[in-house]
């Protein structure tokens, strides 16, 4: 079974590499770069609301400044572009901790209107600040990405240093979860008193999880300034939010595959349904509600289930053939 997913990996991989050279539709492609933002800003959801449990509605306002703060540094200051990728994380760092203290005090529906509240802040913010952020015009003329003179001004160009990054990030996530703190989160999740009897700071590493999303959410936020060059705050509505949790619910919450699953359906379905017109966001609802409720763990449970069934299988086949053995001798 791991050699059939190494090399359904290396295919998938290949494929992705080989899509530009092969597509050179740039709406396509830009389509594809916006699925890579998407799977970074899921995979810091995952460690906040699918590993540790704690519902963040907020991943707008944190998306919001990691692209204002980019933009506004190159654009007022005249910054270096690559600097808003460090302010990203720094915003990011500073978000996780006013983030986290509050998700010490309140949880479950409260911690929800929390984050909202505070994704409704930043939005009312960044509308109403118009000297400093343009208000509802937004910021113009965000200039894209340079890596030593050479700049990232394509849709094709962005696809290729955005998929690393993507790949870069996905490890660094998988290694997080697998880890030990992936474990420990994992537990808070599920009883979070137990954790807490067992000498764990349970608060601090709350606050670890915030962190980590707010961080991952604040370079998604990065990528998608200097990939769009405009941004406005009608762009970073509870819809988003929303629209994020949806992608690590049909993925699979609690997994950087299902993430990865979730942020590429998510993103390309309703492109897939535009030729139904006016229905085509009715239909595209109707099949997220199957998914929520026939698959509530995602779609990578279908994959755990075949590993589950394979190694029942072996289970049985290996008793199966032992019984044979000892039938033998017993004959003899």
């Amino acid at each position: 079974m791991k050699k059939v997913k190494i090399a359904l990996m290396a295919l998938i991989l290949a494929l992705l590499v080989a899509f530009p050279l092969f597509d050179s539709n740039l709406y396509h492609q830009q389509l594809m770069n916006q699925v890579f933002v998407n799977i970074i800003v899921v995979m810091g959801l995952n460690f906040i609301t699918g590993l540790t449990g704690q519902m963040n509605l907020g991943t707008a306002g944190i998306f919001a400044l990691g692209a204002y703060g980019s933009a506004l540094t190159c654009t007022k200051l005249g910054t270096p572009v690559w600097l808003g990728f460090p302010i990203a994380i720094v915003i990011g760092f500073l978000i996780g901790r006013g983030l986290g203290y509050p998700s010490l005090r309140v949880k479950g529906v409260y911690l929800s209107l929390t984050t909202i509240g505070f994704s409704e802040v930043v939005r009312l913010i960044l509308t109403n600040a118009i000297d400093f952020t343009g208000g509802s015009q937004g910021v113009q003329n965000i200039p894209f990405l340079n890596l030593f003179g050479f700049e990232f001004n394509t849709p094709f160009k962005i696809y290729y240093l955005y998929f690393a990054l993507t790949i870069i990030m996905a490890i660094a996530a998988a290694r997080i979860v697998s880890s030990k703190w992936g474990r420990v989160f994992k537990a808070i999740r599920d009883n979070s008193d137990a954790v807490e009897a067992c000498g764990i700071d349970v608060a601090n590493l709350k606050i670890l999880a915030f962190t980590m999303a707010a961080v991952y959410g604040c370079i998604g936020g990065f990528l998608y300034t200097h990939m769009m060059g405009y941004i406005n705050p009608t762009a970073f509505n509870q819809d988003l939010s929303v629209n994020y949790l949806v992608m690590m619910m049909i993925g699979g919450i609690g997994s950087v595959a299902g993430n990865i699953l979730g942020a590429v359906m998510v993103t390309l379905l309703p492109e897939i349904l535009r030729f139904m017109q006016n229905y085509y966001w009715l239909i595209f609802s109707i099949i997220t509600l199957i998914f929520a409720v026939f698959l509530p763990y995602g779609i990578v449970s279908l994959f755990k289930k075949s590993e589950r069934q394979e190694r029942h299988f072996d289970i049985f086949h290996s008793i199966k053939k032992a019984r044979e053995i000892w039938g033998g001798r017993i004959a003899k």
